[in-house]
């Protein structure tokens, strides 16, 4: 696994930054401490609306690991809506009853899901889950439908050879070995049996790593350990491939067929319509908006502010991820009243103590608001960037009063 630096072709974004050094604040100039990496990717249309991106990196560092926490639920969209596809059966689609057996020690049986209108789980109801609230339970379903090895050699397979995806999220106390396994799964309709996946064991075999995070850490008996923690067992997904992904699942059109998603038109539709609603446009489900609040999981530019709302009329797709202090966010946001449209990735560690699973993490005080920052400084820039054809948006419109 080699390492990989992302230098620009030159300073402008650096510069750019530094302009605004003090309202990105310690962040910003102790960088390294808090292992900073943005790429921001500026669009351009020629006179088809095709699109043409020039990318700007800041220390861009494959070598230098960050926790993905839910980012990884991005690819895990795509490659469900795949699996999909590829299975080619009548019948079958995002809509298709999904029912999860039961795996002894390390994962229960799903029957039924009482956020859906149906009460019936689906490929579709966990997206639609995932890229609202992040919910983690969707993401492992997910996970236990496309299983280890596939969801691993599938994006190796799009050139994201950097990328290991070795463990469900948001549970404990389930080994490395575990995670091997995933949970038989049977599709439904009308009472037919659709599609049956058996349960399956991953012999996939990863790349050897020594990444470590934090000076000390509490394990699972909730004991402390004064080291740093392993994190060579936990996901990996590289600031540069989050970024590349976002941009096949937004402009499919405009990567190469390698690295393309096996999609078709409406499942775009879908994931960017899920990407780019607010926790409170959703019917099914419906979250209780003083937790799930507007902008619940928009940071850059917005902040996961609640009353953070521009007159602009803009919408960012994005998917974000936090846990172990690490805080990051992959976007693109489109102003639709001025027209500007733009990609932008930044990830960032916020936890003072160095200390793992305390939960004493800056992410509302520090991490929030220095994302907000730095996307208001992209956004405003944006705004003034002279372009030669005015962008058509219109595919990224939606009426958000119904997501299917």
């Amino acid at each position: 696994m080699g390492t990989k630096h992302y230098q620009s072709s030159d300073s402008f974004l650096y510069t750019l930054l530094q302009s605004h050094a003090a309202r990105l604040g310690a962040i910003f100039q102790q960088p390294q401490a808090y292992r900073l990496q943005i790429i921001y990717t500026s669009i351009d249309r020629d006179a088809h609306n095709r699109p043409y991106f020039t990318d700007y990196y800041y220390r861009v560092d494959t070598g230098e690991y960050f926790y993905p926490a839910s980012t990884v639920k991005l690819a895990a969209a795509a490659l469900a809506l795949e699996k999909l596809n590829d299975l080619r059966i009548a019948g079958l689609d995002r809509h298709t009853p999904m029912y999860t057996s039961n795996l002894e020690g390390i994962s229960p049986a799903v029957m039924s899901d009482s956020s859906a209108a149906d009460y019936q789980p689906s490929v579709g109801q966990y997206i639609k889950k995932i890229l609202l609230t992040s919910d983690n339970d969707a993401f492992n379903r997910l996970y236990e439908f496309i299983g280890q090895q596939a969801f691993n050699t599938q994006l190796w397979e799009q050139g994201y050879t950097d990328v290991q995806i070795l463990h469900r999220v948001g549970v404990t106390r389930i080994t490395p070995e575990q995670n091997r396994h995933t949970n038989a799964v049977t599709f439904r309709k009308d009472g037919q049996v659709v599609y049956e996946q058996a349960s399956a064991i991953s012999n996939l075999a990863f790349s050897p790593r020594h990444d470590l995070i934090g000076k000390a850490w509490y394990n699972p008996r909730n004991e402390l350990v004064n080291s740093p923690m392993d994190a060579s067992q936990k996901n990996r997904l590289p600031l540069v491939d989050l970024h590349n992904i976002l941009r096949s699942i937004i402009f499919p059109e405009a990567v190469t067929k390698s690295q393309r998603f096996r999609l078709k038109e409406e499942d775009y539709r879908f994931l960017h319509h899920c990407m780019s609603a607010q926790p409170e446009e959703s019917t099914f489900p419906r979250y209780n908006t003083t937790e799930f609040h507007h902008n619940y999981v928009k940071f850059l530019l917005f902040g996961g502010v609640q009353r953070n709302r521009p007159t602009a009329d803009v919408r960012s797709f994005n998917k974000p991820g936090w846990a172990y202090g690490f805080l990051t966010d992959a976007a693109y946001i489109a102003d639709f009243t001025h027209h500007v449209e733009f990609m932008l990735s930044a990830t960032v560690y916020v936890n003072n103590d160095g200390i793992l699973n305390d939960r004493h993490y800056q992410f509302e005080e520090t991490g929030k608001p220095f994302l907000r920052a730095l996307g208001e400084i992209i956004y405003e820039y944006e705004l003034l960037r002279t372009r030669k054809y005015t962008p058509d948006l219109s595919k990224f419109r939606f009426d958000y009063t119904k997501i299917e």
